[in-house]
């Protein structure tokens, strides 16, 4: 009956992927301490459709008999040497019990068959129908390496962590080997609880860079379909968060990313997860300037001795501010060819100097992936084209002009499981939008939870976010004189500027009926936020995508956004007269960037609340609709690997 269920698994379905491998390879593992006596015979028949033809094909058997762990070994092996860099794997396994020593075998094996068994289901459940399989699978797929700062939920400060912890997953779920490499974050907090299920793979590394010969470990996860990696060095333990303390930016992080980088470039080479590497020909997603020496490393290191020449680099640009700049003498430092210094070479314009004997002379980490990565992506099609305008390009706009061909945008997707009306356990009410009365009961709760004035009549706004100059919080401060004379109610949340969270202390102190200032950041009360209030504020002067407009739209709530980047792209101003009078658009935009700009929208969105709201609810139903979810993003960022490939990669 085992034999029966075996081969009924592996024959039912071919094992496409290699997150299955490496899934039967880690269950083999489990059980491999079992007293057992097998006749395995195991035969494997590869083909490949590589310029459309067969490949061939390649049998193997192997006869083993014994007692202990040799037999699941021998079997692990086999099946890893047959399935490495292999596309169409169809394989059959007919095993005999020896009936003497069938009782002694029996725990071993049945675990073997149910193990097997559940990983199978998990990922062919309803795969027979080919519809469904076109939906959730691509057709090409890559080991794809993710290099980040932070990745949620083991680490998060803003959007990057979001997109790092959730993509993965998604393109994991489409049949993609992922993987997530990032620090193990130690600060003394309970924070550090989120890395409990990281195990040490017993694997170290020297790393030669900034005078000194650094050793590295490496912890891994697997988690929801993904391979999370992480990079654990004594500069990663300490206070404070990825990046800095409350005295600001730590001095050393151009080492600690330098020293990721490093590491990340060897992960796929030297880490067996799941018992096999991921390889040379890996799919390198470079997150920012923190992981901006990957693709650097990839032509200055290793494709000048053969090594990754297969691969590809992408670098991913979520916030073009941050550049990882420092001293031109740092360049010594970071573990690369003298020759190579001209790829991140940087000289700051004689007005932003600081002396007059200061030459300008740096290293630009960000400049360099910019010019070695295979593709440059962003996080909204709006940013990609503001990066290459002179306002928005923050001194490389010259250089991504220069490659606007291998430049794509993207917009972030939501996860919709998390950030969902009709099951979100953080709020008091479940509404969808089939049936809306819900919200108004959110929005009593949030009223009643903040000792606010219970007016239904009365729109409630809210902002949430960073307490920083990006974000329009000037904008907000200098407006809500003129905008707490109307009959509204006012709701900050977030955390930053001293001066502005000192503000909102005073201004709901003087207008308690209309203004609630919730400084700090609170997960629940921000989906009750973002469910209660009418109308989300973003005046950010710039947003390379922006999330929280995303959040509002999928609970009914109109956003009012300054119109940048990822804003400009995911919300559409309403316009009452489109589509024979019946409305469109899902909120409303403004530019330029002032006061009177940002009044006039809010005062219109205020008044169609008022008085016109079959429109209102046209609007927030129209909101709700919109799909931005990662399965959508992650469609279209395969197109963009796909691309990534079709061309050689980055040589000098």
């Amino acid at each position: 009956m085992e034999a029966q269920q075996i081969s009924r698994i592996f024959t039912s379905k071919s094992l496409f992927y290699s997150s299955h491998l490496a899934k039967i390879s880690r269950n083999l593992g489990s059980v491999k301490g079992k007293n057992s006596s097998l006749f395995p015979v195991f035969r494997a028949r590869i083909s490949s459709n590589n310029g459309g033809g067969r490949f061939g094909s390649v049998r193997r058997s192997v006869n083993e008999k014994s007692k202990g762990s040799g037999g699941f070994n021998n079997i692990q092996d086999e099946i890893l040497r047959s399935f490495e860099d292999k596309n169409d794997v169809e394989v059959i396994f007919e095993k005999q019990i020896d009936q003497s020593m069938e009782k002694e075998s029996q725990s071993g094996s049945k675990e073997f068959v149910e193990s097997i068994t559940n990983i199978m289901n998990e990922g062919t459940e309803g795969a027979m129908d080919p519809e469904e399989e076109e939906k959730h699978h691509t057709k090409v797929t890559h080991s794809i390496v993710f290099v980040t700062a932070e990745a949620a939920p083991y680490s998060k400060t803003g959007g990057l962590g979001d997109v790092c912890g959730s993509l993965p997953i998604t393109l994991a779920s489409r049949g993609h080997r992922v993987m997530v490499i990032s620090p193990r974050y130690l600060n003394g907090t309970p924070a550090d609880r989120n890395f409990d299920g990281a195990v040490d793979t017993e694997c170290k590394l020297k790393i030669s860079c900034f005078g000194s010969t650094q050793e590295v470990q490496f912890y891994h996860e697997y988690k929801a379909g993904v391979d999370w990696v992480f990079v654990d060095h004594p500069a990663y333990h300490r206070p404070g968060n990825p990046y800095g303390d409350v005295h600001g930016a730590y001095g050393d992080n151009q080492f600690r990313f330098a020293l990721l980088c490093h590491a990340a470039c060897e992960a796929p080479l030297v880490l067996p997860l799941g018992g096999f590497t991921y390889g040379e020909k890996c799919l390198f997603l470079a997150n920012d300037w923190h992981a901006g020496l990957v693709p650097v490393l990839l032509g200055a290191k290793y494709r000048s001795h053969g090594v990754y020449k297969d691969a590809r680099s992408i670098i991913v640009i979520h916030n073009l501010a941050h550049q990882g700049v420092e001293p031109a003498i740092t360049f010594k430092n970071l573990g690369l060819p003298a020759d190579w210094y001209g790829a991140l070479e940087w000289v700051f314009p004689t007005w932003a100097r600081t002396h007059a004997l200061d030459t300008g002379e740096a290293v630009n980490i960000l400049k360099g992936a910019i010019v070695t990565a295979d593709r440059i992506m962003t996080v909204s099609q709006g940013y990609a084209w503001e990066i290459t305008t002179v306002e928005g390009g923050y001194g490389l706009h010259e250089l991504i002009s220069s490659r606007r061909s291998v430049l794509n945008g993207i917009a972030n997707g939501i996860d919709v499981n998390e950030w969902d009306p009709s099951t979100d356990e953080n709020i008091d009410f479940h509404y969808s939008m089939d049936d809306l009365s819900g919200k108004a009961e959110c929005k009593a709760a949030l009223q009643k939870e903040l000792s606010l004035p219970i007016k239904p009549e009365c729109p409630m706004i809210g902002f949430i976010g960073r307490l920083d100059y990006q974000k329009g919080i000037d904008l907000i401060r200098a407006a809500m004189p003129e905008l707490l004379q109307d009959d509204v109610q006012f709701v900050m949340l977030g955390s930053g500027d001293k001066q502005t969270e000192d503000w909102m202390r005073k201004t709901e102190t003087a207008n308690r009926d209309k203004f609630i200032g919730w400084v700090g950041f609170n997960v629940p009360i921000s989906h009750r936020i973002t469910a209660g209030c009418d109308i989300l504020l973003m005046p950010s002067r710039f947003e390379p995508c922006g999330l929280n407009q995303l959040y509002a739209m999928r609970y009914g709530t109109i956003p009012v956004v300054h119109c940048t980047g990822g804003l400009r792209d995911t919300v559409e101003s309403f316009n009452p007269y489109a589509q024979e009078g019946s409305g469109q658009g899902t909120g409303w935009t403004f530019s330029p960037l002032t006061k009177e700009y940002m009044l006039e929208a809010l005062r219109t969105a205020i008044g169609t609340y008022k008085e016109h709201e079959s429109s209102w609810k046209g609007i927030m139903k129209r909101g709700m609709a919109q799909d931005y979810t990662w399965d959508n993003a992650a469609v279209q960022y395969e197109e963009v690997f796909d691309w990534a490939f079709a061309d050689p990669p980055y040589i000098r």
